[in-house]
């Protein structure tokens, strides 16, 4: 192992790395590739230790401090990296969090010039210095360069940092039209956002405008609502510069997450924590991308962090009964979940991630019944098409299609317009040979509402060939079989079809293909095709 690892840090002209150093660099290599954020982190602090000059392995050392939180190596890192001329573009950034957490106001500034230099992250640049000016004055505002090609980055955010700065200066009548049209241009909820100016507005005596931005269907929120209810004395800090700051990096994660991003977003989630260790709303960004990003145990205790009475507490628990799926560990999710909505004032969202879990698990009993409790939640007892559509796909599941069936109609009635609906009733109806004609018709209509769509085509064609109109069948079965090439279902129908209208050598084609990825009794069934035929005890569900 020490010898594979002298060939992947070089070093410099007559320089010796001692096998400590090589060993440690391995194990953390080793780590890294498998997920392990803290042992991978504790190596790489070990061979830095070593060889504290060598840029490549710094390079290493600082992405995996970032992912795994440890702001000490990260900046020892980064500042090998600096001196050597290959700093990463958001090392800036770190530095510039450094030294706002020290109080050093003109490092901050250095870092904002730098920041305007290097351009990748430039748009910062104004919010940067606006919160320095807060409190080592005198105050500018944050402001977009119009000459700029970061401009419209930064008029993105510019109304948030103003209003959290005007609340921070006392200056409540520059704070609201900011409020306003920070909140108005966003098409998010802006959750955090809407907390951190409630409890400003709380604490300058402005209860009711602080309720009113919090009046909104979501759980953090509600949290929010209803501690500002009970405690009729709320104290809130003024945001310091580095929390302010650091509030951008936390939306910015948000903005950019998902797809190629992902190591981008986790970044800049990670900063967040750095800018405000002890908030909880950083701490559930934090772990909302570290889930993202396949770090299920990171997320798991990134989310325990939260404390039990915050009001992210729910949203927190939430990020923990995913990131526990995701890693398999079902039992231990649905545990999880099953303690949320044993609290008094469990939501109608905490019954559908319970529901939710419990038909991934296939008990669909008792998903069902998560699932009406959910309905009850809701404000009005209004359930929405989806929270239908989900019960019946649990009912249908579980084998209990008399209720389904109520439960789907239900949806049908909110939703006619939505192809998912009339693709789940109208198939649930093939399947069974119950009301053919009926079925067909809503099934035309999904498919011309999404007529691209694989999974509805072989809804559609298998529903023609039910109904004895297997050379109706064939095209539509094709065109699913060419946008889903690997799908079981939609092969051993297009087979079936095929053999029906004579095509008898492309249908063994077809359930070829089938066979390739089917399991169980299916993989039984196509198999009886591919080497005798079609037999009718031998037809597709």
């Amino acid at each position: 192992m020490a010898i594979l690892a002298t060939a992947m840090i070089p070093v410099g002209a007559g320089a010796v790395v001692d096998t400590p150093a090589l060993n440690a660099y391995a194990r953390a290599r080793l780590a890294d590739g498998d997920g392990a954020l803290t042992i991978a982190v504790d190596g790489y602090a070990q061979a830095m230790a070593a060889d504290p000059d060598n840029a490549v392995l710094a390079l290493r050392s600082y992405r995996q401090a970032l992912e795994a939180g440890d702001m000490g190596l990260a900046l020892r890192s980064a500042r090998v990296l600096d001196a050597a001329g290959v700093l990463p573009r958001d090392g800036t950034l770190l530095f510039a969090i450094d030294a706002l957490s020290r109080k050093d106001w003109d490092g901050a500034r250095h870092w904002a010039d730098r920041l305007k230099a290097e351009e990748n992250f430039a748009f910062l640049a104004p919010f940067l210095t606006s919160w320095v000016s807060v409190v080592d004055g005198p105050y500018v505002a944050p402001l977009a360069d119009e000459k700029s090609q970061f401009a419209t980055l930064t008029g993105r955010y510019i109304d948030e940092h103003v209003a959290l700065q005007a609340l921070a200066r006392g200056q409540q009548a520059e704070a609201d039209p900011a409020i306003l049209r920070a909140l108005s241009l966003q098409t998010s909820t802006q959750v955090g956002l809407r907390i951190a100016l409630a409890m400003r507005l709380t604490a300058l005596g402005r209860r009711d405008d602080a309720a009113a931005l919090l009046n909104r269907d979501d759980p953090a929120l509600i949290a929010a609502k209803a501690e500002l209810a009970t405690n009729r004395r709320i104290s809130t800090p003024a945001l310091t510069p580095a929390q302010g700051f650091g509030r951008t990096f936390a939306r910015l994660a948000d903005d950019v997450g998902g797809g190629n991003s992902r190591s981008l977003a986790l970044t800049l989630a990670r900063l967040a924590s750095f800018s405000d260790p002890k908030s909880a709303e950083m701490r559930v960004a934090l772990a909302r991308q570290l889930a993202l990003s396949d770090y299920s145990d990171a997320a798991i205790a990134e989310a325990m962090k939260v404390p039990r009475g915050s009001v992210w507490a729910a949203v927190a628990d939430d990020i923990r009964i995913s990131a526990l799926s995701q890693s398999g560990r079902q039992d231990e999710a649905l545990a999880v979940a099953r303690e949320t909505v044993a609290q008094p004032d469990a939501t109608a969202a905490q019954y559908l991630q319970l529901a939710n879990l419990l038909s991934d698990m296939k008990q669909f009993g008792p998903a069902v019944d998560a699932y009406r409790q959910a309905q009850q939640r809701l404000a009005g007892g209004v359930a929405p098409w989806s929270l239908y559509l989900l019960e019946g796909s649990a009912l249908e599941r579980g084998g209990r299609w008399a209720e389904a069936k109520v439960a789907l109609d239900k949806a049908l009635a909110l939703a006619p317009e939505e192809p998912v609906v009339l693709n789940y009733l109208g198939y649930a109806q093939v399947e069974r040979r119950l009301n053919v004609p009926a079925a067909l018709a809503l099934l035309r209509k999904a498919s011309a509402l999404r007529p691209d769509d694989a999974a509805i085509a072989d809804s559609l064609g298998w529903a023609h060939y039910v109904s004895g109109d297997a050379r109706s069948a064939v095209p539509v079965l094709e065109k699913a079989a060419a946008g889903a090439p690997d799908d079981v279902t939609v092969n051993e129908h297009l087979g079936d079809a095929l053999w029906a209208v004579g095509r008898r050598y492309e249908a063994r084609y077809a359930w070829t293909a089938a066979s390739t990825f089917a399991e169980g009794e299916a993989a039984t069934r196509i198999g009886g095709k591919v080497r005798g035929g079609y037999k009718p005890e031998l037809s597709a569900p």
